[in-house]
């Protein structure tokens, strides 16, 4: 499953398909990248996160498709959120599970990295002096300000 939301996401509960209840998997990795209150030694109060929907999705897709071909996991789901989000909330959930923990820990890993690298997510940080800045990205030069 591959999911771009404005919706709030609360971890492990929302985000599970059925897939991960497959007794021949012993492992669920699961990963939250969560809002933190600091960036570069700056004092951070909210991020907002905008993106391309369509080609976002795609190329979540396609690195999806490249884990699995990668490493040998049953499931891989990936819920990302766009719009407004508080210090502290989810941005993104990553969940893999296997039969084995390793393949799970590599697969996590690698939708996180690629995710960073080439997805056309943009991301701006709301700082607590009330300045905004456009996080640099893969894609930074693809949005319009």
């Amino acid at each position: 499953m591959i999911k771009i939301t404005e919706n709030k996401i609360v971890g492990l509960d929302q985000c599970v398909c059925p897939e991960f209840n497959d007794p021949s998997c012993g492992a669920i990795v699961t990963f939250e990248g969560r809002v933190r209150n600091h960036n570069d030694e700056k004092k951070v109060l909210k991020l907002f996160y905008d993106c391309y929907k369509p080609m976002a999705q795609k190329v979540l897709e396609e690195i999806r498709e490249e884990a699995f071909n990668k490493y040998n996991v049953k499931e891989i789901s990936v819920v990302h959120r766009v719009g407004e989000i508080p210090i502290g909330e989810i941005a993104v959930w990553i969940g893999v599970s296997s039969a084995h923990r390793e393949e799970a820990f590599e697969a996590a890993k690698y939708m996180i990295d690629e995710l960073k690298q080439r997805v056309p997510i943009w991301k701006q940080e709301t700082y607590t002096d009330g300045n905004k800045v456009w996080v640099e990205s893969c894609c930074h030069a693809l949005r319009s300000n």
